[in-house]
């Protein structure tokens, strides 16, 4: 099938459709950037043509050389014999408007705690400026880190994770970024890397995946480093190390703010007297919690 594409298919609208019939054919599982076939396909199509990723109509009817055509075939054969995340064969994610370099090292970028970076925690932090100190527990590319350096200009960032090959990632990202100056990457299990250091705001994007869930989890899933992703019998292990610790490390007006997946009930009913603030995200409010230091359990 390959083979005729090859030779029968012309032009970006041709290759854009085999690809969509291939990996639905295949039964591809998305959730790294995109959640479909056809948004899937554009991306790897524009990418690997080096088109601009949010122009696709202009391009449609373009006929592409035989060169171009067998990389593109290329492309769209790898992401459905290796079951291979997206992300993982251009190299490249994207929470908004920032690019970061991503490899098997690290999990694919996709945090919600990056939109609310975004608009600078409104209404919770009134003043962006008075932010001098953040901490980004399991850091993995360094992605939340980067984004919270644009978000709080005046702040540095300590950035903290398990993975030596993943803070080679992140070293990587915070050089491509110029933020070597603002951003520290520390080696460590949380907390422990570093020392009695306080902050006005600690942010984490940590594992949060249960066990069943682990045991079920889809080919591209199970591409990703389990490190980063596993945690324990109900996915709460690392939030409750978080909790237990973040008390320590924040300043007396400080924020915890932590995504945890599709944990929310399993974590009330875990700590039924905490009063979690749960943030609005384009996906719903039931995945990124905010606590003031004084309400940590």
């Amino acid at each position: 099938m390959f083979e005729q594409a090859q030779t029968e298919l012309a032009t970006l609208r041709d290759l854009l459709r085999f690809a969509v019939s291939r990996f639905n054919a295949a039964g591809l599982c998305f959730g790294h950037g995109a959640d479909n076939a056809w948004d899937e396909a554009v991306y790897l199509l524009l990418h690997s043509l080096h088109l601009p990723r949010d122009r696709l109509e202009p391009f449609l009817e373009a006929r592409l050389t035989s060169a171009e055509r067998a990389n593109v075939l290329r492309i769209i054969q790898r992401r459905i014999d290796e079951r291979l995340p997206a992300a993982y064969l251009t190299h490249e994610a994207w929470l908004g408007e920032y690019r970061f370099y991503v490899d098997q090292r690290v999990i694919v970028p996709r945090s919600f705690i990056a939109e609310l970076l975004r608009e600078q925690l409104a209404p919770w932090i009134d003043d962006p400026d008075a932010v001098q100190a953040v901490l980004d527990l399991c850091t993995g590319s360094g992605c939340l880190a980067i984004v919270a350096a644009h978000a709080f200009p005046d702040a540095r960032i300590d950035a903290v994770d398990l993975s030596p090959a993943a803070l080679d990632v992140a070293r990587r990202n915070v050089a491509d970024y110029d933020l070597a100056a603002r951003i520290r990457l520390a080696e460590g299990n949380l907390f422990a890397a570093i020392g009695k250091q306080r902050y006005d705001l600690i942010i984490a994007n940590p594992p949060y995946v249960n066990a069943e869930s682990m045991a079920t989890l889809p080919a591209e899933y199970r591409r990703e480093p389990e490190l980063a992703l596993a945690s324990g019998e109900d996915g709460l292990d690392l939030t409750r190390a978080i909790l237990a610790g973040a008390g320590k490390h924040l300043k007396p007006h400080g924020l915890l703010v932590v995504e945890i997946g599709h944990n929310r009930e399993q974590l009330e009913a875990a700590f039924p007297a905490t009063p979690f603030t749960w943030l609005d995200t384009s996906a719903g409010d039931q995945y990124v919690f905010l606590l003031h230091r004084d309400e940590l359990p």
